[in-house]
Parts: C-alpha cells; sequence; structure tokens
C-alpha cells in the first residue's frame, strides 16, 4: 500500500520477513520463542508480585530490581509476539505508524534498561561503600524520582525519532528482513537524506548507553576497592556476594548487544540470519533469564517464590 506526495511514491505498509533465509526453519524456530516467552512472561510477573506484596522485600536493591522486571516485560512483549505472528502464520505485513511504534516502545524500553542497571550500580555502591546511610540516602522519595528520571530520560531521547521518521518518504523497498521495526533498518529504505537520523541514533546511542556502561564500569571498580580494603575475608565474599546476580544480569544485557555490533562491523561474511537471530537474542535472553538469575541468586526471593509457589499446591491438593 502507498501514498503519493510531492516527491513520488511513499511506501506506508511495510512486509516483515521474519528470519531471511531460514523460511522453511520458520516453525520449528518458533518453538523456541514461544518457550522463552512464556517463561519470561511467568518469571517477571512472579518476580513483581513477590516483590511488591511481601512487605520484607520492600528495599531499595528490591525495587529497582521491580524496575527491571517491569522493563523485561515490556521488552519481550514488543518483540516475540510479532515474531511468532510471522512464523506462524506469516503475519508479517505491519503500517508504518504501527512500525514507529513498536520501533519506539523497543529502543525506550532498551534505554529504560540499561539506565536501572546504572541504577542498581549505584545501589550496591551505596551499600557496600556507605552501609550505615544506605537507607538514609536512598530513601523512597529518591527512588521514585530516580525511577521517574532513567524512564523520561528514555522516551525523551527518543521521542524526536518518531519525527525523524515521519518527515522521510519511503520509495526504496518495503520488505524488512526481520522480526521487528528498528529506527536505522526502517530509515534505510527512505530515499531522503537520512544523515540526521544516523547521527541522532548515534548521540543517543553515546550519551545513554555507553555512558551507562562507563559509569556503571566506574562503580564497580570503586567496589572493588573498597571491598579489597575490608578487613575480614568473610565481609569481602559477602561484600562481592551481593553484587553476583547484578553483574551476571549486566554481562547477559550488554554482551549480547556488543557481540552483535562487533559481528555487523567486522564480521561482513556471516549470514543475515545469524544477525537477525542474534538481535533477537539481545531482546530475549535478558526477560528470560534475569528472573531466574535473581531466584537462585538471592535467598529472600527464593524463599518467597518457593512459598507462593508450593503453598498454593498444596492449598489445591487440599480442595480436591
Amino acid at each position: 500500500m502507498t501514498t503519493l506526495n510531492h516527491t513520488g511514491v511513499s511506501h506506508t505498509v511495510f512486509r516483515l520477513l521474519g528470519i531471511p533465509g531460514l523460511e522453511d526453519q520458520h516453525m520449528w524456530i518458533s518453538i523456541p520463542f514461544f518457550i522463552s516467552y512464556v517463561i519470561a512472561l511467568l518469571g517477571n510477573s512472579l518476580l513483581i508480585c513477590i516483590l511488591l506484596t511481601k512487605r520484607s522485600l520492600h528495599e531499595p536493591m528490591y525495587l529497582f530490581l521491580c524496575m527491571l522486571a517491569a522493563a523485561d516485560l515490556v521488552l519481550s512483549t514488543c518483540t516475540v509476539p510479532q515474531a511468532l505472528a510471522i512464523f506462524w502464520f506469516r503475519a508479517g505485513e505491519i503500517s508504518l505508524d504501527r512500525c514507529i511504534t513498536q520501533l519506539f516502545f523497543i529502543h525506550t524500553t532498551f534505554i529504560s534498561e540499561s539506565g536501572v542497571l546504572l541504577v542498581m550500580a549505584f545501589d550496591r555502591f551505596i551499600a557496600i561503600c556507605y552501609p550505615l546511610r544506605y537507607t538514609t540516602i536512598l530513601t523512597r522519595a529518591l527512588i521514585g524520582k530516580i525511577g521517574a528520571t532513567v524512564f523520561l530520560r528514555s522516551y525523551g531521547t527518543i521521542f524526536p525519532i518518531i519525527f525523524l521518521l515521519k518527515r522521510l518518504t519511503f520509495c526504496h523497498n518495503n520488505v524488512v528482513p526481520h522480526t521487528f521495526c528498528e529506527h536505522i533498518g526502517l530509515a534505510k529504505y527512505a530515499c531522503n537524506d537520512i544523515r540526521v537520523n544516523i547521527w541522532y541514533g548515534f548521540s543517543i546511542l553515546m550519551l545513554t548507553v555507553v555512558l551507562d556502561v562507563m559509569l556503571i564500569f566506574i562503580s564497580y571498580v570503586l567496589i572493588l576497592c573498597a571491598v579489597f580494603h575490608m578487613p575480614s575475608r568473610d565481609a569481602r565474599h559477602k561484600a562481592l556476594n551481593t553484587c553476583g546476580s547484578h553483574i551476571c544480569v549486566i554481562v547477559l544485557f550488554y554482551g549480547p548487544g556488543i557481540f552483535t555490533i562487533l559481528t555487523q562491523r567486522f564480521g561482513r561474511h556471516i549470514p543475515p540470519h545469524t544477525h537477525i537471530l542474534l538481535a533477537n537474542v539481545c531482546m530475549l535472553a535478558p526477560p528470560v533469564l534475569n528472573p531466574v538469575i535473581y531466584g537462585i541468586q538471592t535467598k529472600q526471593i527464593r524463599e518467597q517464590a518457593v512459598h507462593v509457589l508450593f503453598t498454593k499446591q498444596k492449598s489445591l491438593c487440599f480442595k480436591n
């Protein structure tokens, strides 16, 4: 479907191909996608439920974890249902407005999650370096302001992309070899000059995600300095153990993204479907594994999860 304007023909409907080159394998590929999505939905929903309902877990670290779980739910829901529709029903058609809406929520949620990981690093820094002032520094009011700032930053930086895309005329091919829409991936189909889009996208990446990574690195350098100055070996072990879950989540979130960028930059001989699969791993792996990591490594969450799940099962057994 196209519309006419003063520059010629502009596509208003695009067709997402899914994973190019593996179209005959889409049904099989959909199985891990579906299972992962169900795990992400159940795991993060359970995590949010536990963190919000149990007063003993209303501490700063767990409130930030609740924000992370909410971002994971949005991130997976923005991408996986669309991919499954392509795999199962070949329903790849998407309007320009829907495509822009999808990429808006994907990019804002990704930046939000990066911001939450930075805040969690700050939380660990305060907990280890200033333990006696932890609760007085990270008050409920400050946590609320931090959360609002994280999400306003992501929405504020991505919002201009809507207008940068809306100004373009999409006169090139409207077939997109991907499972979801993303900014530059859509902009490259325009016949206009997209240098503004490229530079704005690069600036956002540097000022949000790259800056977050640098600040997280600095936080952990300061944390390690403080830990190795502790006199007790047990205290050092306990301090490092509290950071273990967060470090795993950081590696899981940024690792696939960095690997994807490197393969796109240097892996010229890597088939296109590999890049698409890696992009989907970036979107799906953190929502699936974050609840598992925190559930296994955090004793309080593990105990509450066992209590919620097995108490309900026992009550159902007694009713039957």
